[in-house]
């Protein structure tokens, strides 16, 4: 019986995976520090409830929440760069080719370190409790509305039929 095309597609695309992700070593963390060493690469690079210290190159984006993002003398990260809740150090002869931003925390930077992007810094935790909290106090006003609404439709008098 013959193979539909995209049913040979769809086989192709399944025994490829397995070889494509093992070309990019995206790394994820949570409470566990992530280190690149000199000569090392790696992908995107996610932490949560921990730090980042790239001496070596990262293709791609790294992400940091509640921890520190440290990039040390002769790291590079091609993508964006990210912090929340914690501070974005780059060391001496450090580059970063896109953004930083750090939320929540500072970026700090050696003279000859390179941001070729732009550079954000909301420092301080009310920014991030503004974020967060401002839409969950939107959401909170607009069920209570909605509950006075049928609170005061259920206590309307009935008419009484004459």
């Amino acid at each position: 019986m013959p193979v539909a095309p995209y049913s040979a597609f769809l086989q192709f695309q399944l025994l490829a995976a397995p070889a494509l992700a093992r070309q990019k070593s995206d790394r994820f963390q949570l409470n566990h520090d992530i280190i690149v060493e000199p000569g090392q690469t790696s992908g995107d690079l996610e932490c949560v409830n921990c730090s980042a210290f790239v001496r070596g190159e990262v293709h791609g984006d790294v992400s940091v929440i509640h921890g520190n993002l440290v990039i040390e003398h002769g790291g590079k990260v091609t993508g964006d760069v990210c912090t929340v809740l914690g501070d974005l150090r780059l060391h001496s002869g450090a580059q970063v080719q896109g953004d930083a931003a750090a939320v929540g925390g500072t970026v700090r930077r050696a003279p000859e370190a390179t941001i070729n992007g732009d550079v954000t810094s909301l420092g301080g935790t009310g920014w991030v409790l503004l974020i967060m909290l401002l839409p969950l106090a939107v959401l909170g006003g607009l069920i209570a509305l909605i509950v006075w609404l049928i609170a005061r439709i259920r206590q309307r008098p009935a008419s009484i039929a004459a």
